[in-house]
């Protein structure tokens, strides 16, 4: 077994004959000198060169130790081969709650760096179940997969349109978490993820370096799934639902095509302009199944554009919302957890930004990346589907949630950028 390496924080810089190294090694292990103007990104930068090092069982020492100092650590240390190797530090509620975080993390970016042979349809949906009920008490569970010809009855069109031309057929988990012990308690909040364990582009097809990395498009799945369950760990007392959109987008005879037009159960008729236009279309359905839920608030998680990114880099996410005061809401609650968000342009005038000839929409702009503005339309498509004119609805596009390669923060793969967002907000709106 390795030896436990010990790591402690100093508040002093280095002495000189290390530069302005944040990393100095000590008589068990190495000690990291804290900026104080970026304490967090010194501490997960020096983690990075600690995982660098082939290093495996590290021990947080020392009083410095703070519970966001000791996470940024561990985001910094794991990578999509270690997910573990960081024992924590400080009383039993600090070790705690970083241990909750941990679970959750590691779960979704393990499910996240996933190759698509592996991960499909039906298997990302009983996964995320089974995460579910093994953190949920015995009873506060219930779920349902409709899979195929079984979305078709009950009106989920974009979901099956999607993933019909993959031979491992599009599923649509419904779960149902209600602590309550109330059959007819009300569902507080619904949580929808996009699933896409595969995108090829379809007929869209994507450049073979854009494709690469599509096993992670079934980010908003694994986020907003873990999401939940730190929510619960956390002590969630509401009943909420999950509803996740999970398919592959492939080509083959029977796979949708441009110009095909798709009906909606609320009666929106929607033109294909972009095969690779597809999380919007099948988070349409789970957007129109969360609604039927009556669920006051409704937070929507997905890796949908690269405008998105194009907009905020590799570091935030975006924050898309009619309901003003709510996004502010959410806001706040991203900044205590840390992670970075910024609120991106969403008004009704947005649904009327990808227009068509022979349908209500378009869902996209025929341009390469759906043009000007790309990410605010794909939000304000999402918004003809939301009830209430948006009131209670957030939409995250997660431009955070995924490294195709490493750097000086984070190793390559899923970040899990976006869970402690989301649970915090549904623990305090829901």
């Amino acid at each position: 077994m390795a030896d436990v390496v010990q790591i402690q924080l100093q508040t002093a810089s280095a002495a000189s004959k290390w530069g302005k190294a944040a990393l100095t090694p000590t008589v068990n292990g190495f000690q990291i000198h804290l900026n104080g103007a970026d304490a967090q990104r010194s501490v997960q930068k020096a983690a990075r060169s600690l995982d660098g090092l082939g290093l495996t069982q590290l021990q947080l020492s020392g009083d410095n130790w703070t519970l966001e100092l000791q996470w940024a650590f561990y985001q910094g240390f794991c990578s999509a081969k270690k997910q573990t190797g960081v024992q924590f530090c400080g009383d039993s509620t600090t070790i705690a709650q970083l241990e909750q975080l941990a679970q959750c993390f590691s779960w979704a970016k393990q499910l996240i760096n996933q190759t698509p042979d592996e991960l499909y349809p039906e298997q990302l949906a009983k996964q995320a179940a089974a995460f579910i009920n093994s953190v949920a008490a015995a009873g506060t569970v219930s779920s349902h997969i409709l899979l195929d010809e079984q979305l078709l009855a009950q009106g989920w069109h974009g979901l099956h349109a999607v993933g019909r031309g993959s031979a491992r057929k599009p599923a649509m988990l419904v779960l149902d978490y209600n602590p309550t012990g109330n059959t007819a308690a009300p569902v507080s909040a619904a949580l929808v993820g996009k699933g896409i364990t595969f995108d090829s582009g379809g007929y869209s097809i994507k450049a073979t370096e854009s494709m690469l990395a599509m096993k992670c498009d079934m980010g908003g799945a694994a986020t907003v799934t873990a999401a939940l369950a730190l929510a619960i760990l956390q002590g969630l007392n509401k009943r909420v639902q999950l509803i996740l959109c999970c398919a592959e987008n492939l080509i083959s005879s029977n796979a949708y095509k441009l110009g095909d037009i798709i009906t909606y159960k609320n009666g929106t008729t929607v033109e294909i302009v972009n095969t690779d236009a597809e999380g919007r279309l099948v988070l349409a359905d789970g957007l129109m199944c969360a609604a039927e839920s009556g669920a006051g608030l409704i937070i929507d998680a997905a890796t949908l554009t690269g405008a998105a990114m194009t907009a905020v880099g590799g570091e935030y996410n975006a924050l898309f919302a009619l309901d003003k005061a709510l996004a502010q809401k959410a806001l706040a609650y991203a900044e205590q957890a840390q992670e970075p968000t910024w609120q991106l342009p969403l008004e009704l005038w947005h649904q009327q930004q990808c227009p068509s000839a022979y349908a209500d929409t378009a869902n996209s702009r025929p341009v390469k990346g759906g043009g000007a503005g790309g990410a605010s339309n794909a939000a304000g498509f999402l918004s003809r589907f939301v009830p209430n004119d948006g009131k209670g609805w957030l939409h995250f596009d997660l431009a955070a949630a995924f490294n195709n390669s490493n750097n000086a923060y984070w190793a390559a793969g899923a970040t899990g950028q976006g869970i402690r967002t989301l649970s915090a907000t549904l623990l305090g709106e829901a």
